[in-house]
């Protein structure tokens, strides 16, 4: 018969072990962008660990690629990034000193959401005096929830190739995810239905899908060029050439100065917008559900007389 202290240090080792196991388990995962780590994080659940390389409040175009973002690549298994070279000014540098050969391109711990969708304004040509052109297409996918949907089953893929033994809950994680995505897809195509044909101007080029989905009209860009700051005599230009126009909103990202919306809104009478593109992007966008609600009740608000 074995002593009680014998067996205290039997039940130690097995929760060590449990504990151990459970550890191992775990997926490490470094999204670019924080809407890809929610997406993640529906998909994974407890057995990951989400890390975004950036905030809502951050302009994925520019960051610095700081050690500690280099020390998450070291240990990630899996990189989730938007790609079409939205991050290709820091990106590339956390990939060469990270040097972890399971995000290499091709390999299954790189997923590149450009490569899922139907990629839109691609350039025919590329020439750098117009402005910050991105040569494979526009890649602020996020912005249509139907492109979410897609990352989602890929993730599905992704994560059960990198643990097995967790394929089953992937599975069904996803397959719920799907269900209530697609559920939400439609109830916001319902609302959002007067919004088909409405103007809006835009500070970036980062509502080209949002408008797609919905039938929204991009008419202008606060930004001369992409990439260019708008200046007091482009403004003023652009404000000339919205006189045919009849415009809804204004409609700039979190992280966007709002000193030129404000500008042309009060010469407009027209509301300057936030629009969520992430999840804690606003006060009211919660999770990747609330997102989307919040883009569609502030332009059906803005819409109104």
């Amino acid at each position: 018969m074995s002593s009680p202290k014998y067996s205290q240090l039997l039940l130690l080792g097995a929760a060590l072990a449990a504990f151990a196991s459970a550890a191992h388990a775990e997926v490490r995962v470094l999204a670019c962008e924080p809407v890809w780590a929610a997406v993640v994080n529906e998909i994974g659940g407890e057995r990951v660990r989400v890390d975004s390389a950036t905030t809502p409040l951050q302009d994925p175009h520019y960051i610095q690629a700081r050690p500690s973002l280099i020390a998450k690549v070291r240990q990630a298994d899996l990189l989730v990034c938007s790609g079409a070279d939205l991050e290709v000014g820091w990106l590339p540098v956390l990939l060469r000193q990270g040097a972890n050969a399971k995000l290499a391109a091709g390999q299954p711990g790189n997923l590149e959401v450009a490569k899922l969708v139907s990629m839109l304004e691609v350039p025919t040509s590329l020439d750098r005096a117009q402005g910050d052109i991105h040569p494979y297409g526009n890649p602020h996918t996020e912005t249509d929830p139907r492109n979410v949907g897609r990352v989602a089953e890929e993730v599905a893929r992704r994560l059960a190739a990198i643990d097995p033994a967790g394929a089953t809950t992937y599975q069904v994680r996803g397959a719920d995810f799907a269900k209530r995505w697609a559920s939400a897809i439609t109830g916001w195509e319902r609302r959002a239905a007067p919004l088909r044909g409405m103007e809006i101007v835009t500070h970036h080029v980062a509502w080209v899908y949002l408008a797609h989905w919905l039938g929204l009209v991009d008419v202008a860009h606060l930004e001369p060029k992409p990439g260019i700051p708008p200046s007091a005599s482009s403004l003023a230009q652009l404000l000339a050439t919205l006189a045919g126009h009849h415009p809804r909103a204004i409609v700039r990202l979190a992280y966007e100065p709002e000193r030129p919306s404000l500008w042309l809104s009060e010469r407009l009478t027209i509301p300057a917008l936030v629009l969520p593109h992430a999840p804690a992007a606003t006060d009211d966008a919660k999770d990747l559900f609330t997102l989307y609600d919040g883009v569609i009740d502030r332009l059906l608000k803005a819409q109104r007389p």
